[in-house]
């Protein structure tokens, strides 16, 4: 049985470094996207709140018609009671049912008085909804055409870019399986704590890329020997040379271009 080749402290750099010029690059894709997605995500539910506040405006004009119409069945029942009771009135035998009948009709005419205010009020309602409604219809416009554009510009990066971010996607999870968990572990750790996702870092001009701090002299000896994985310890980064990054710069840079 073949002998499983051992893998070089100088290959698990390459590799952790080609991983973070990878996901490097995913991030580059993604901050193309910026905001755009959430954007279009707040628009869509903002137009799809107007709709329902729409349908809502709607369906109040309905019910507040449907008052007005019984309202007005009211009234006509009441005028034809109150004919009813005058005609009952020519026919009466005493004083107490002649009274009677008056307060009756009276009654009838506060009945019809009372379903008259009703009515002036819902007219009143019925203009102020329209004029709400006005107001969500062209808001609701707005929204819409802003949304268009923005699922445009959305649409437009995406067919760029959808392509190259899957390739890459599936390279990430290919290259990650080429290293030891346990360094996978740590890099997927400081690249979550860092704000630049950079968690592989090289030397420049004597400081970790990105840093202030400045190595040791032995240090950096240390990190050019490629003989053990060293990290920053100010940000907790791990360190290559800039000779290393630079080879796989260009390596890498290939097999973007062929995405």
């Amino acid at each position: 049985m073949a002998k499983k080749k051992e893998v070089t402290v100088e290959e698990r750099l390459r590799a952790l470094y080609d991983l973070q010029l990878i996901d490097s690059r995913i991030d580059e894709i993604r901050n193309v996207r910026g905001e755009l997605p959430l954007e279009v995500r707040d628009l869509e539910d903002e137009v799809a709140g107007l709709n329902i506040r729409l349908e809502k405006l709607v369906s109040n004009l309905e019910i507040i018609d449907n008052d007005i119409a019984s309202k007005k069945n009211l009234i006509e029942e009441s005028k034809a009671l109150m004919k009813k009771y005058a005609e009952q009135q020519q026919n009466v035998r005493n004083n107490r049912e002649f009274n009677s009948l008056t307060k009756e009709i009276e009654f009838q005419e506060l009945e019809i008085e009372l379903a008259e205010k009703h009515i002036r009020e819902f007219k009143v309602q019925i203009e102020q909804k329209k004029e709400v409604i006005g107001e969500t219809k062209e808001r609701l416009k707005e929204r819409e055409s802003h949304l268009k554009h923005k699922k445009g510009e959305l649409n437009a990066i995406l067919a760029e870019t959808e392509k190259e971010e899957k390739a890459l996607i599936a390279k990430s999870e290919e290259y990650k399986q080429q290293i030891e968990a346990r360094l996978v572990s740590a890099y997927t750790r400081i690249r979550t704590n860092v704000k630049n996702g950079l968690a592989v870092v090289p030397i420049e001009r004597g400081a970790a890329g990105g840093s202030f701090f400045t190595i040791p002299p032995q240090i950096q000896v240390e990190i050019a020997s490629r003989k053990k994985v060293i990290t920053d310890e100010h940000s907790g980064r791990i360190l290559v040379d800039s000779a290393l990054a630079d080879e796989q710069k260009v390596k890498m840079e290939k097999m973007f271009a062929k995405l």
